[in-house]
């Protein structure tokens, strides 16, 4: 999502009248407002939509919540467009969602990715409570407060999983085939999204994991960071993996990297009735050479930000395509806390060309490996002889990624346990030829070892920054 932002000037809080109005005005300010102001909706639409309220209030066997129907309408005018990105979220989950775009926020301190409709922790912050319990990579997420989250959007997780500092969540964590609640109370959240890395040769490193509100002040940190005695010779910006955010954010990281003037996106409105076009307002000139690592999942405001940097700053482009997320959608918040997300706009790059289900192609092409790629294995999963599934195909890539031989067929069969016996030799271990956790994390930290020292895509951006 990349909200573009319309925040009244006195609060954080983001206010939505219009539809709200709408429904208010139709169901107890009368047709004659509803007729004046909307005439999109014509009174005959007003009258179904009074009359099917007034109907399910006053003849509805067990009773119905006002406030639930009006939720319930408004959902599924949302839903009655189709699109995958506009979506209604209320009340509590609607804070939530507003709240992932803050620079703080409660929770348990995981993140958290989603594959196949399952959710399963892919980080743990430090000294937050999800480590301090005793959550890890890996884990499962089934439930929350004993509810399935079978069939949850990637934000109805977040919102159930976040809530009000002090409060406590029930989260069910799949291990193999164990569940096991932890109740873990919510704490406050530190949101970082950026970080760096000096490398040789007086290259710097920025990594942004997604645009957030102080996104853009903890990016000039890092690049005040790496300038500040002078002898910064080339600049690496890594989007690889960033799912977009706050599109001012990138705009104001933009305004820093390219020269001033020249156009950073046109956001193009409803029938190209209006275009923003973005320039840049460059304040001092910056004229470090640039290269952006880019990868298949780089979406959205981040797109935004590689194809600027490409078009107008003559900054190279290094990894695979991108997603191709280029429509824009804004939130905005009712009183009550619920959210309006909408696709209103597209952008376009500078030279005018769409994003959305097309992606930014690199100028310099570098795949990763396939093991980059790969799903977890879930902590307690244990595998042997005629063993087969998603499980058994990871563990054979992590083998054969590391030098050993087993199959590569989802069968945990004869040359598949030889070729753990190895690794567990190597390792110094009981030699079973049995997957556990303790092979899966000697696993894991070879395979990070192992991406380290053969990130092409990295090796390509120093390369070309050397030169």
């Amino acid at each position: 999502m990349e909200p573009f932002e319309k925040k009244a000037s006195n609060t954080n809080k983001y206010v939505i009248i219009f539809v709200v109005i709408a429904l208010v005005g139709g169901f107890w300010g009368g047709q004659a407002w509803a007729k004046r102001q909307y005439s999109v909706m014509d009174a005959e639409g007003f009258n179904l939509l009074q009359a099917s309220y007034s109907k399910i209030q006053d003849k509805y066997l067990y009773g119905a919540n006002s406030g639930e129907l009006i939720d319930g309408a408004i959902a599924g005018m949302v839903s009655s467009l189709g699109d995958q990105y506009s979506q209604y979220l209320a009340d509590e989950a609607g804070e939530n969602y507003a709240d992932s775009y803050n620079s703080n926020f409660y929770g348990i301190g995981t993140e958290v990715q989603q594959k196949d409709g399952k959710f399963f922790i892919s980080v743990l912050v430090k000294d937050m409570p999800a480590e301090k319990v005793g959550l890890k990579p890996g884990d499962e997420i089934v439930t929350i407060d004993q509810q399935s989250v079978e069939g949850y959007t990637f934000n109805e997780l977040l919102s159930k999983v976040r809530g009000k500092k002090g409060t406590s969540v029930v989260i069910g964590i799949k291990r193999g085939e164990t569940i096991t609640d932890f109740n873990i109370e919510r704490a406050e959240i530190p949101v970082h999204t950026v970080s760096l890395k000096q490398l040789d040769n007086n290259i710097g490193m920025i990594a942004i994991s997604r645009f957030t509100e102080a996104t853009d002040v903890e990016f000039k940190e890092a690049l005040a960071s790496l300038t500040k005695d002078g002898d910064m010779k080339g600049l690496i910006i890594d989007l690889r993996s960033n799912p977009g955010g706050l599109l001012n954010q990138t705009v104001e990281i933009a305004n820093v990297l390219v020269p001033n003037g020249k156009k950073i996106l046109d956001v193009v409105y409803k029938n190209e009735e209006k275009t923003i076009s973005f320039l840049s307002k460059q304040e001092e000139p910056f004229n470090i050479p640039i290269v952006v690592l880019v990868n298949q999942y780089s979406a959205s405001a981040s797109e935004v930000l590689a194809a600027a940097l490409k078009e107008s700053a003559d900054a190279r482009v290094v990894g695979v395509k991108t997603y191709g997320k280029g429509v824009v959608q804004s939130y905005e918040q009712f009183r009550s806390g619920s959210v309006l997300v909408l696709t209103e706009a597209e952008w376009k790059t500078p030279s005018g060309s769409g994003i959305h289900k097309i992606g930014v192609e690199p100028t310099d092409v570098v795949e990763l490996p396939e093991y980059m790629n790969l799903k977890p294995i879930s902590n307690g999963v244990e595998l042997q002889l005629n063993s087969f599934g998603d499980d058994v195909i990871a563990l054979q890539k992590m083998l054969l990624a590391l030098g050993y031989s087993p199959s590569d067929n989802g069968l945990y069969d004869e040359a598949t346990v030889q070729a753990v016996k190895q690794y567990e030799s190597a390792k110094g271990i009981d030699v079973d030829g049995l997957y556990t956790d303790e092979v899966g994390n000697l696993l894991v930290e070879d395979i990070r070892s192992l991406l380290q020292a053969n990130d092409y895509q990295l090796q390509k951006a120093e390369q070309l920054l050397k030169k």
